[in-house]
């Protein structure tokens, strides 16, 4: 694992609205709505009720995904790891961290103007020999992968930003999994078989919009 970085000369300005959707401006002016908005609507107005519902668990389970994003951040850029309520999270990924190879960049501004979306990706990174799109996510407990289908959606959207931004094609997703119970997932996929289901997601998105404007 080596942190390396390719250089990056540009950033997005972002806005979230009332209703919680965030969206990008880019350096041309162009305005897109972030790929978790979209790829994630159909699930929003569940967690909106169970933020409501659930106010303390629900702070609880945003700072520590804030806190944990920020520990993988800092060891995998400088080799050092803080010692945080979420460091036992970092942790559990040690043993996978000889996977990484060159590490491109961490919260890379990116966004697509054939998608029509724009956001930050948590990892850009050789993992297992191939360039591949990494995210970082805490859980309470092991997800079951019929359940998570939108994280696949939004990384393959990020390999798509990055290759219209870069000229560097990535094929792969690596999604790594640090639960409270003990259990890591890691899963990894190809961007190529998302590509059909993110399409379709990005359609019934802009549909849903059309109908309530």
């Amino acid at each position: 694992m080596h942190y390396d970085p390719l250089p990056i000369d540009w950033d997005l300005q972002s806005v979230t609205d009332e209703s919680g959707k965030r969206q990008y401006t880019t350096p041309s002016g162009a305005v897109y709505p972030s790929v978790t908005t979209v790829v994630g609507w159909e699930k929003n107005q569940f967690f909106a009720r169970w933020r409501a519902e659930n106010p303390q668990e629900s702070q609880r389970v945003t700072r520590r995904g804030t806190n944990f994003h920020k520990l993988m951040e800092d060891w995998l850029s400088t080799g050092s790891l803080p010692q945080t309520d979420e460091t036992y999270l970092a942790m559990q990924l040690k043993p996978y961290l000889k996977n990484f190879g060159r590490i491109y960049g961490q919260e890379v501004p990116l966004w697509s103007d054939l998608l029509r979306l724009a956001g930050r990706t948590d990892c850009i990174s050789e993992y297992r020999g191939k360039l591949s799109v990494v995210d970082f996510k805490g859980s309470t407990k092991a997800k079951r992968i019929e359940d998570i289908e939108n994280y696949f959606l939004q990384a393959t959207a990020y390999a798509i930003m990055w290759q219209e931004r870069t000229g560097i094609s990535i094929s792969q997703i690596v999604i790594l999994i640090s639960c409270e119970d003990g259990i890591v997932q890691e899963i990894i996929r190809n961007t190529n078989d998302y590509v059909p289901r993110l399409k379709s997601a990005i359609d019934r998105y802009c549909n849903m919009n059309k109908q309530k404007n």
